[in-house]
C-alpha cells in the first residue's frame, strides 16, 4: 500500500473548499497557511487579487513563536486589528484544508475576539 502524502489530501480539500469559498471587496476570504514552526494569515480580496492585510509569526517584531497555540491566537489579533485598520470588519474564513483544530481554531477564535465576524 503506497505511503499517504498529507499535504497531497490536504491541498485536495483546500481545492474543494476553494470551490465554494471566494473573497468580495466587501467580505474578503481570511485564509491560513500552517508549517511545522510558524503560522501565516492574510486577508484577499479574490476579485481584485490582491491581499488586504497580512500578520504572521515571522513577521520582523513578532515577539511569538508561531508552532503552538498562543503564536495562533497572537497572529489571529494581529491580523484582526490590521483588516479593521483598513476597514474590513467581515470576512470568510478559508481554513487551508486544514482541520478546525489547534492552531488554525486559535487563530479564528482570536480573530473573532478581536472584532473580525465571520
Amino acid at each position: 500500500m503506497p505511503k499517504v502524502n498529507k499535504n497531497e489530501v490536504r491541498l485536495r480539500v483546500h481545492k474543494r473548499i476553494r470551490r465554494r469559498v471566494a473573497g468580495t471587496s466587501d467580505r474578503p476570504r481570511l485564509t491560513v497557511y500552517r508549517s511545522i514552526s510558524h503560522i501565516y494569515a492574510q486577508v484577499i480580496d479574490d476579485r481584485s487579487g490582491r491581499t488586504i492585510v497580512a500578520a504572521s509569526s515571522n513577521d520582523k517584531n513578532a515577539s511569538m513563536d508561531g508552532g503552538n497555540v498562543a503564536g495562533a491566537k497572537e497572529v489571529g489579533r494581529l491580523v484582526a486589528e490590521r483588516a479593521k485598520e483598513k476597514g474590513v470588519n467581515k470576512v470568510v474564513f478559508d481554513r487551508g484544508g486544514y482541520l478546525y483544530h489547534g492552531r488554525i481554531k486559535a487563530l479564528a477564535e482570536a480573530a473573532r475576539e478581536a472584532g473580525l465576524e465571520f
